[in-house]
């Protein structure tokens, strides 16, 4: 079993080989979506927003590898994503369904504090919506 070395980088824990992480308000930069080790993260997804900008990015996160294709999200963050800020050189692309179905979105890098004021459509927004992704990296 190998150790996990967390470290702090904008005021996210980042765990060595691991993909949950816990956020604690502010959004990182894309520049800093960086592992212990100095390897990339694609995106960086999370379960908390707020009304304030400076508590966003909060709660749990998922960190996203470089290259992921996940048409089913782990059942603690299907549905559940309100911030996300994706990595430098990134794009992330979500759909509103498992199975990569549904609403499409393609984010590039930066920072989306509340998905919320993200519009899906006519009447709905992306706050709670992502239930599959795809990050890459050039």
């Amino acid at each position: 079993m190998s150790s996990l070395r967390p470290s702090m980088r904008g005021g996210v824990m980042l765990m060595r080989r691991a993909l949950v992480t816990v956020g604690t308000g502010q959004c990182p930069s894309p520049s800093e979506l960086r592992r212990a080790d100095g390897s990339r993260i694609c995106a960086l997804l999370y379960t908390d927003d707020s009304v304030y900008y400076s508590n966003c990015c909060g709660g749990r996160a998922l960190a996203v590898e470089p290259g992921s294709d996940v048409p089913y999200m782990a059942l603690g963050f299907s549905g559940r994503i309100s911030s996300l800020v994706v990595g430098t050189r990134c794009e992330l692309s979500v759909w509103a369904h498992s199975g990569k179905r549904g609403s499409t979105r393609v984010f590039k890098a930066g920072a989306v504090p509340r998905l919320r004021e993200v519009r899906r459509g006519v009447l709905s927004n992306w706050d709670d919506a992502i239930r599959s992704y795809y990050c890459q990296c050039h």
